[in-house]
């Protein structure tokens, strides 16, 4: 477990030049695959961002969640019609024509396993929320991708729009605690929090960073409520929402005043910019030890409601996890 925690990805060589990067997809059932290829092939997109373009697809859907089977097509023709982008028939096709590869199918499920021929392949890779469909899955791949050299980055867009990136400029003193709250409706094929709740849970992992102890939830059928204790006696709140307001903001608390996440002017466009600045550099702008201790974080809170509202800490999960990784090699 320890040796997983301490993880630092080696950068791979580009066969392109920093401002011709060839983009690829795998995975075409989410609004993220349009929105994130308008932004990059289009320039005269609002908030466009140069250095890329998507250039060719892998189709792939699960046909077990409406949200995946029922826009799969829609999407497809989109890409096709208004950006040309080409459809392969395997992900090793795919990375044979791109320089960077982007996972973009919604369920985490299948995540693994389309991360095992990108990496075989040697291609830098961002892989969406969630990164996987388990914890085990998430230590999988960062271990694959360590193992080759090949550097991984996995992030929400919560964490990079303008009014997260100026709360974090705000002057509070020392940091005490945090609540962040915002959309989390469930998926039965995902740990509850992995399906949308990852978007709250990252933005307060964005602002608390590293450290977290233990978890204790609070589970109702409208709301989930994940007090997480970080080093220090810092303490972090996820308020995960269900019903039909469904705000998403962060409030923080230190030693001097407090303040709170304007909620105006937020897009893709950021988390787009740092896309391709991986893609350029092989530098994950998230570490895989935060992404493993956030994804920890929302299985201890799972583990915690099966255990009705008992502590848990991290270090727990990570371990059976790790052992069943193992296992399963």
């Amino acid at each position: 477990m320890k040796r997983l925690l301490s993880m630092v990805l080696l950068a791979a060589p580009l066969a392109a030049a920093a401002d011709d990067l060839k983009l690829g997809i795998i995975g075409l059932d989410t609004s993220h695959v349009t929105a994130f290829t308008e932004i990059l092939n289009n320039p005269n997109a609002a908030g466009h961002v140069a250095g890329g373009k998507v250039v060719a697809a892998f189709k792939s859907s699960s046909a077990d969640i409406p949200s995946s089977a029922d826009r799969v097509e829609e999407y497809t023709a989109k890409l096709q019609k208004d950006y040309g982008v080409k459809l392969v028939g395997s992900i090793e096709e795919l990375c044979r024509e791109v320089d960077g590869v982007l996972i973009e199918s919604v369920d985490g499920r299948p995540h693994l396993a389309q991360a095992r021929p990108v990496i075989a392949a040697k291609k830098r890779l961002f892989i969406d929320k969630p990164i996987g469909g388990s914890l085990r899955d998430t230590l999988e791949i960062f271990r694959l991708a360590k193992e080759a050299g090949v550097p991984v980055f996995t992030s929400s867009a919560y964490r990079y729009y303008d009014s997260m990136i100026e709360l974090k400029k705000a002057d509070v003193g020392e940091l005490r605690s945090a609540i962040s709250y915002g959309p989390a409706h469930l998926e039965e094929h995902h740990p509850d929090l992995y399906w949308y709740g990852v978007h709250p849970a990252e933005a307060l992992f964005t602002i608390m960073g590293r450290g977290c102890e233990s978890v204790v939830r609070t589970h109702t059928a409208d709301t989930d409520v994940v007090t997480g204790t970080w080093s220090g006696g810092r303490i972090g709140m996820l308020h995960a929402l269900r019903t039909k307001s469904l705000p998403h903001k962060v409030t923080i608390f230190g030693t001097k005043s407090f303040a709170e996440q304007k909620s105006a002017g937020d897009s893709y466009a950021p988390l787009v910019r740092e896309i391709i600045k991986f893609f350029q550099t092989g530098i994950a702008p998230v570490s895989p030890e935060e992404t493993i201790e956030l994804f920890a974080f929302m299985e201890a809170a799972d583990e915690s409601k099966r255990r009705g509202g008992q502590p848990v800490r991290l270090s727990e999960v990570l371990q059976l996890a790790t052992q069943q990784t193992n296992t399963t090699k």
